[in-house]
């Protein structure tokens, strides 16, 4: 088991190491039953580490972007304490995405999105909270602390073409015609809020950061508001 902790190999790549494990064991030690008990208890092992591990991520991970979903972010608000600060992002006009580009560009912008939180500066921890919103939290710091991360973090989604590859057919014709690119601008907005009022609860924050983004949105969009 230290070894799987250390590797952490895949759900799969630890199921087939078990089976494997009892091939290999069988061919080799016959009917010698105390070895054979010791490599299949290993065997079991990886094939339980192996359910476990998919159940956590099917669980915790958003599965079209990779992030930690939801049920993570509340299992981190439990958990959390003093000064904090939490920012909710939207995806501005995500809509038109979906209804002039189709679903699959806009799941494509949404990976876009998780890829750019993923490495957000500050020490951020990024989350996708449903549909076509995100959160990110910022432990020990005030809002005004994370505010410039956040900034850069637009910055850098704005700045980054998004290139749709669209297929054409002829009304009358059912072959398909050569792709045709379209690079478009993605932007988001983003509202944050922090621990350092006289506020109860991480949900209760969240709450006035998710306000501060009806606000980002109602002043034009693509900006950071507190």
């Amino acid at each position: 088991m230290l070894m799987l902790c250390i590797f952490q190999p895949s759900p799969h790549m630890s199921a087939g190491f078990g089976v494997l494990i009892m091939m290999i064991a069988q061919m080799h030690f016959g009917d010698s039953s105390r070895s054979l008990d010791v490599f299949s208890s290993v065997a079991l092992l990886m094939c339980l580490y192996a359910i476990m591990q998919e159940s956590w991520r099917m669980a915790y991970l958003d599965e079209l972007t990779g992030l930690p979903a939801r049920r993570a972010l509340r299992e981190k608000f439990q958990k959390m304490g003093g000064l904090y600060t939490v920012a909710m992002l939207d995806v501005d006009h995500f809509k038109k995405f979906n209804d002039n580009f189709g679903h699959d560009t806009g799941d494509a912008v949404l990976r876009m999105i998780a890829s750019k939180m993923s490495e957000v500066s500050g020490g951020g921890s990024a989350y996708r909270y449903g549909g076509e919103e995100f959160s990110i939290v910022f432990t020990g710091k005030y809002a005004s602390d994370a505010r410039p991360h956040l900034e850069e973090l637009r910055k850098s989604i704005a700045s980054s073409p998004f290139v749709i590859n669209r297929v054409s057919r002829r009304k009358d014709d059912e072959r398909t015609m050569p792709r045709k690119s379209k690079s478009v601008t993605v932007t988001i907005s983003i509202g944050i809020a922090d621990s350092s009022g006289e506020i109860s609860s991480p949900w209760d924050v969240l709450k006035l950061s998710d306000k501060a983004l009806y606000r980002a949105k109602k002043l034009g969009r693509n900006r950071v508001i507190v």
